[in-house]
């Protein structure tokens, strides 16, 4: 367990941290580094000459943008000032100089059930394929997404969205252990025989199916449809692919909306890695969405960006420019003037609830940061009348799931164990029933 050091200050301020970060770049940007530290920590240089750091005596000190306080000084000290002050403007960081704005000019899509199975899973499931087609024209981009609902439901139930890395279309809905896509991993599933006898409905969709996401195949779906005439690119501005991926998570909720078996006032979002960066933002973008799980999320999810811990922002600037708005270029190397950080991503749901999780081999996406800005974010869940994590250090393998705020600190990798999803549903369960 590890004591909390935040501090919240209207402005933001260059701290002692960023000047040790900048020695340190300087130190070791010619210095030939090997992939990994003793522990088996990845080690990256970024073209800033940043070099990951595991070391919490390194992180520094930072400030936070304190959630409370309006962009002209003044204190929020009651919901409505949030609602109709604070969260909007908080909103409009993160469009213009974060993830990227929607342009109006995003196609519409069209939805249709193109096949049920009655007797899915031997029984125990319906099974619906559903297809959206991404504008218009005979060869518009096409969705697929998977829907199972329990066979024995009497009434509209509750849906858990999981944005897949490899989900979509099933192959074979008459076996017994997964969703069956035959593009999916078998890791990547949840626990469909468990989600479906707690009620829950289980839909997947393959977040490629929405944009691509690769340095040269990153433009090519839906960000491709919404140019302008003459317009070769998004604008500074506007949706990079995690906006982009989000955006498609709401259109799979304007179809559950119209399903009369779903509920579709209590759909939870649930991502992992970048889809668990996408499904916070999703979360925030739409208020729609029930509750949000966000596993393994890391940095521009749920960590806190200004503390020096595995992958950082020059990393993802670096690598994955595509996943946000061009605007985000000019914080790389320059993490304290960002004028928003990780909790403010975590309250924009409030106060809704929002699940996180991390894992102790997978420090790159620091879980300890992730857990800093949870409590971060208590401030704005208790303004609104909710509960916070209750706790101020991170235990491990203990679910912290009292209130609207949860998190839990897997021993394990990069990945959503068999505890995450038990933890998962039975947050869920005192939410959404």
């Amino acid at each position: 367990m590890r004591p909390i050091l935040l501090c919240f200050l209207p402005a933001l301020v260059l701290t002692t941290g960023s000047v040790a970060r900048a020695a340190d770049a300087a130190t070791n940007s010619t210095a030939t580094l090997p992939r990994s530290d003793a522990s088996g920590n990845p080690l990256r240089r970024a073209p800033t000459g940043h070099v990951s750091n595991y070391d919490e005596a390194k992180v520094g000190t930072y400030t936070l943008p304190d959630p409370l306080v309006l962009q002209n000084g003044k204190p929020v000290n009651n919901a409505k000032t949030w609602v109709k002050q604070r969260r909007p403007e908080i909103l409009k960081l993160y469009e213009t100089e974060i993830y990227g704005r929607v342009p109006i000019t995003a196609p519409k899509v069209k939805w249709q059930s193109t096949d049920v199975d009655f007797r899915a899973l031997g029984g125990a499931a319906v099974h619906k394929h559903i297809v959206g087609r991404i504008g218009g024209g005979t060869n518009a981009p096409r969705l697929n997404v998977s829907l199972f609902l329990p066979a024995d439901a009497n009434a509209r139930v509750p849906v858990v969205l999981h944005l897949q890395f490899f989900g979509g279309a099933p192959a074979n809905t008459n076996a017994n252990t997964s969703t069956n896509s035959s593009r999916q991993r078998s890791s990547e599933n949840g626990p469909l025989s468990d989600i479906l006898a707690q009620g829950y409905g289980y839909a997947t969709f393959r977040y490629t199916e929405i944009e691509g996401d690769s340095r040269t195949n990153n433009l090519n779906l839906v960000r491709k449809l919404a140019l302008a005439p003459g317009q070769v690119g998004p604008a500074p501005d506007e949706w990079g692919t995690i906006t982009a991926w989000a955006w498609g998570a709401s259109r799979v909720l304007d179809y559950l909306e119209t399903d009369r078996a779903v509920d579709a006032k209590r759909v939870a979002i649930l991502g992992h890695s970048r889809l668990g960066k996408t499904a916070l933002w999703a979360g925030a973008r739409d208020p729609r969405f029930a509750l949000v799980f966000a596993s393994c999320s890391g940095e521009l999810g749920a960590s806190l960006a200004r503390r020096d811990w595995g992958e950082t922002v020059d990393d993802v600037a670096a690598n994955f420019p595509w996943w946000l708005a061009r605007n985000f270029q000019k914080y790389s190397g320059h993490w304290n003037e960002m004028p928003v950080d990780s909790h403010l991503l975590i309250a924009l749901n409030a106060p809704r609830p929002v699940f996180v999780t991390g894992g102790t081999q997978d420090q790159w996406a620091d879980p300890h940061g992730m857990f800093l800005a949870q409590v971060a974010a208590g401030p704005v869940y208790r303004l609104l009348g909710k509960n916070d994590l209750g706790v101020a250090e991170m235990p491990l393998d203990t679910p912290l799931i009292s209130g609207e705020l949860g998190f839990h600190y897997h021993t394990g990798g990069h990945t959503i164990t068999p505890e995450d999803w038990k933890a998962f549903l039975e947050f869920a369960d005192r939410h959404l029933k």
